[in-house]
């Protein structure tokens, strides 16, 4: 027996040396994000093929495919004002090969909605801002309206009669005019559409008076003055539409609303491999082509850390949960 043991000893002795040799102690671990992408990534996009968003992604796709020679996939899924996508990404393999855009609109819903399948700061990650876009204020040209203030007196001497259009209850817009109306006393109806496109074909014949959208989706109509814009929500004047004002230069100090767009992961995918997406993207924005495809819709490149966009969501859905709170806002 004691033969067979001092046989075992040295034996053993061998094997954690050479596990010593194999790993010093106080090796570094492996770099999950040496190594990746390996394999195409999937880019879910919220929107149709063709929107701000999805213009925004693809622009960032085709930067990134040709930087680390794989694909990067766009893959378009629509419905549910972009609760599909963001679910997809929270509910994804968490190896960094399934990323999701991400727009305003998904976190000022949240910030209303009580019963998502997801929660922002709990399942996802952000990887960076990719884009800040103000909304543009405009109105049917049978009101009688040239800037902010006028619309502003209009709708206090016409409570309850000014209707304007939404791309759905808990949507930017939706949220951006209650701002609006908190924020300078004035009683708007809100009558919402099953997106931005819906909204503005309301508001062609007259059927809403005023709205908001993105500058690609009126641009066709201002120079025949089938819609007449006032203001952007921005905090500073777009250089796309440098002649008009922001609505807190038009006199509602303190008002500013974005439409941003950006890109999440799931909230368990490698911090290392998050990193090198961001400033991957971060690159990709600084690329003079993907500026000038961005500008079509009115867009500024941002790029962003991880650190400062998941503070940006957080900041938003405060922002917008504490508007809810002081109007009695509540979405089931």
């Amino acid at each position: 027996m004691s033969d067979s043991s001092n046989d075992i000893q040295p034996a053993v002795a061998l094997f954690l040396a050479g596990v010593c040799l194999a790993r010093p102690l106080g090796a570094a671990p492996p770099d999950p994000a040496k190594d990746y992408p390996n394999k195409p990534i999937r880019f879910i996009v919220h929107s149709v093929a063709g929107g701000g968003t999805d213009i925004t992604a693809r622009a960032i796709a085709q930067k990134l495919t040709e930087a680390w020679g794989q694909q990067v996939v766009v893959d378009n899924r629509t419905g549910a004002a972009g609760t599909i996508a963001v679910d997809l990404a929270a509910r994804a393999i968490p190896d960094g090969y399934t990323i999701t855009t991400i727009a305003a609109s998904q976190v000022s819903s949240a910030a209303v909605n009580p019963k998502l399948p997801y929660d922002f700061t709990r399942d996802l990650v952000g990887i960076s801002q990719a884009s800040s876009l103000p909304l543009v204020v405009y109105h049917h040209p049978s009101v009688p309206l040239k800037s902010i203030k006028d619309l502003i007196a209009y709708a206090k001497a016409n409570p309850g009669k000014l209707n304007y259009g939404s791309a759905g209850t808990g949507s930017m817009q939706h949220l951006s005019w209650e701002l609006f109306g908190h924020m300078t006393g004035t009683r708007l109806v809100h009558v919402p559409y099953k997106g931005g496109a819906a909204q503005l074909a309301a508001l062609l014949p007259g059927d809403i008076q005023i709205a908001m959208s993105s500058l690609i989706t009126i641009r066709p109509h201002l120079p025949s003055g089938r819609v007449r814009a006032i203001a952007v929500t921005g905090r500073q004047r777009s250089a796309a539409t440098p002649e008009l004002p922001t609505v807190a230069e038009s006199g509602v100090t303190g008002y500013e609303a974005d439409q941003w767009y950006g890109v999440i992961a799931s909230a368990k995918v490698h911090p290392a491999i998050v990193r090198k997406l961001s400033t991957g993207i971060a690159t990709a924005l600084k690329s003079p082509e993907v500026a000038q495809r961005l500008a079509t819709d009115g867009s500024t490149p941002v790029g962003s850390t991880p650190e400062q966009f998941s503070a940006h969501i957080k900041s938003e859905l405060a922002k917008w949960g504490k508007l809810a709170k002081d109007i009695g806002l509540v979405l089931n």
